[in-house]
């Protein structure tokens, strides 16, 4: 609402969803004569999914999202691609369920690839016989940015992580990455609503570490979290409150109970 002197009180939500149904899980034998068996695609499921998904958060969601970032993991930028797809869709009807070809207004969402979202790297989420044998995660953000609807990246975003975390990071570390991309995406703008598309692992984060001692013991596919803070804005200044989380246990996808977070990662 607004105030007095130049004051002006809002919400930003940030919602964290996770990447649809990875070929790897439904095709064993995939990664065996995969040139990047780490870097798994969706099956077409999972496509079907992520546009549902998209189109479930635009009809459900009270708010605009403004601003979509992405892991630079081949199945989260074919979620996103699928999401914003239905976000930014001009016409949606029953019989649409995937967003290839469908007209798009390009101008709602905007979209970065982000690597801080990335998957855990270690053996936790992915395995030694399937990692690369030098360590190196390697992407073309060219060719990737290029699976996104036409018109959505914005190529003025600086990522916040410039690189990849190295390879056999812990899972401690890899919970305090997530924690933090969530925090500095949403300070770096305030002002707008941001979906983040990552992993499991990320997801199970953005409940566990914005409320206090639950475990997050399920992040389905496409699972997703809500969470908002208060802004205050005076003049150029923004104020933020405390991220809350706004996703009950079952609801989204998403699992979790009282008590003292685990060890284990969620694969």
């Amino acid at each position: 609402m607004a105030m007095e002197n130049s004051k002006h009180e809002f919400y930003q939500h940030v919602v964290v969803m996770r990447h649809g149904d990875r070929i790897d899980n439904f095709d064993p034998l995939w990664t065996s004569t995969a040139p990047r068996p780490w870097d798994p695609p969706l099956v077409d499921s999972g496509l079907i999914r992520a546009f549902s998904t998209g189109r479930n958060l635009k009809s459900r969601l009270a708010f605009p999202i403004h601003r979509v970032f992405v892991s630079p993991f081949f199945r989260c930028v074919q979620t996103a691609s699928q999401a914003v797809s239905a976000l930014c869709a001009l016409e949606d009807g029953p019989d649409v369920t995937a967003g290839d070809g469908i007209a798009i207004d390009p101008s709602k969402v905007k979209v970065s690839i982000e690597y801080g979202l990335c998957e855990m790297l270690n053996t936790q989420a992915i395995r030694h016989d399937v990692a690369p044998k030098d360590g190196k995660f390697s992407f073309n953000i060219s060719e990737l940015e290029a699976l996104l609807p036409s018109g959505t990246v914005d190529h003025t975003v600086k990522p916040v992580y410039q690189e990849l975390p190295r390879w056999e990071e812990t899972v401690t570390s890899s919970r305090t990455r997530y924690e933090q991309i969530v925090k500095a995406l949403a300070d770096k703008y305030p002002s707008e609503n941001l979906l983040l598309v990552t992993h499991g692992e990320g997801v199970g984060v953005s409940v566990s570490a914005f409320m206090k001692d639950v475990t997050v013991y399920e992040v389905e596919y496409c699972a997703y979290s809500e969470l908002r803070r208060l802004i205050l804005k005076e003049e150029q200044t923004y104020t933020t409150g405390e991220f809350e989380v706004l996703t009950k246990s079952g609801e989204t996808g998403i699992g979790y109970y009282p008590s003292v977070s685990t060890a284990n990662g969620i694969e």
